[in-house]
């Protein structure tokens, strides 16, 4: 079946406001926005401690506490050496699903190398120091090599699987055909297991020239990555070029097309290499958005707090300026909905509370962390 072509209507630009609490309507009736805290710098993930700390990474290279309702001045030390260049610099982050026991933080940056950068992830410990945090013993799990000039197209999502293994998304840094080599773990979805080793029963593992923790290629520039849950399907939000963005169901040992077939047109107004929207042995997207919408940070919801969206799937749009709605029944996208777009905001990341709230982090200079609760 081919997939569902749904055009995003013309958004007007208006600045973040700032208001501690407004309203809006929505299908499931009225939600209400706090700004829970501003004056973050190009925030790009928010991670919820135990104790109900919120870790929020900037990309500028620093990783920020929230304490109390309340942006503590400064940020973590022990963080590894950053390239903050381009689309570049500190990206997700992510906590072990046994961080109550072993304190592991998992991050995703731009990281220096030989002849430019590449995406890396690291891992290190969490620990109480003095009235502060500290991250120790970090060390490195994964290099997208080689390394290359531009700060484009770095992918860097973070995502645990319900066996514990943890999946990585990697753009293919403006080098197209790079997303099309087995070998090459750019344009990519890389499966490695939380120590940094490559699981077993990877689809490629054994195969001559190709790389092994590599689940799947084809993959233009993914900055969505959440498995479904109660399932182990991974679902995946990536950046067309001039239209063409995508939702895909990743599969293992699949390949989803970049460039070989998309959506998109050339920036210029050009086709994309020879036109074509589907071929043998690639993948067709879920859904997808012309004009793009440029998805970023998705989650899907499955609290309490808003029963009407259980099951849903939330997306953050960074030129679309909203919040996205996928409205899931049976398990498949079967509508959409646009919130937000009064606010104008370039919305990077979604996640979900443990106090059953959603919370978005606002891509800007001076940027806010919001938080959707029932206006009730």
């Amino acid at each position: 079946m081919r997939p569902l072509l749904l055009a995003l209507l013309c958004l007007a630009v208006l600045p973040v406001a700032t208001a501690s609490a407004r309203t809006v309507e929505t299908d499931a009736g009225p939600v209400a926005v706090d700004t829970v805290v501003d004056g973050l710098e190009h925030p790009w993930s928010l991670a919820f401690l135990p104790d109900g700390r919120m870790l929020v990474t900037e990309r500028p290279g620093r990783l920020r506490v929230i304490a109390d309702g309340r942006l503590l001045p400064d940020p973590v030390p022990g963080l590894p050496e950053i390239a903050d260049t381009g689309q570049g610099g500190l990206l997700d982050i992510a906590l072990h699903p046994g961080f109550d026991g072993n304190r592991l933080l998992y991050l995703s940056l731009s990281g220096p190398g030989p002849g430019g950068q590449a995406t890396q992830v690291w891992r290190g410990r969490l620990v109480e120091a003095g009235s502060g945090l500290r991250l120790e013993d970090a060390e490195m799990l994964l290099q997208a090599d080689p390394y290359a000039g531009g700060g484009r197209h770095f992918g860097s999502r973070l995502a645990f699987a319900p066996d514990g293994s943890l999946l990585v998304s990697t753009g293919d840094r403006g080098d197209r055909d790079r997303a099309q080599d087995p070998a090459d773990p750019a344009g990519s979805i890389l499966r490695i297991a939380a120590d940094g080793s490559v699981p077993h029963d990877n689809p490629l593992v054994g195969r001559d020239g190709a790389r092994p923790d590599i689940y799947a290629i084809g993959v233009r520039n993914a900055q969505g990555l959440t498995f479904r849950p109660g399932t182990d399907e991974l679902w995946e939000v990536e950046h067309g070029p001039r239209g063409g963005d995508e939702l895909n169901l990743i599969r293992p040992g699949r390949n989803y097309g970049w460039p070989v077939i998309t959506y998109g047109r050339e920036y210029s107004g050009g086709q994309v290499g020879d036109g074509l929207t589907e071929a043998p042995g690639m993948e067709q997207p879920v859904l997808y958005w012309v004009p793009s919408i440029s998805p970023s940070g998705m989650a899907f919801y499955d609290g309490d707090a808003f029963p009407g969206w259980r099951g849903d799937l939330f997306i953050g749009a960074l030129s679309g300026r909203h919040l996205r709605r996928i409205d899931f029944r049976d398990g498949r996208p079967a509508g959409q909905e646009v919130l937000l777009a009064d606010l104008g905001a370039r919305i990077r990341d979604v996640r979900q509370g443990p106090d059953g709230l959603l919370y978005l982090l606002v891509d800007a200079g001076d940027a806010p962390l919001l938080r959707l609760r029932p206006a009730s």
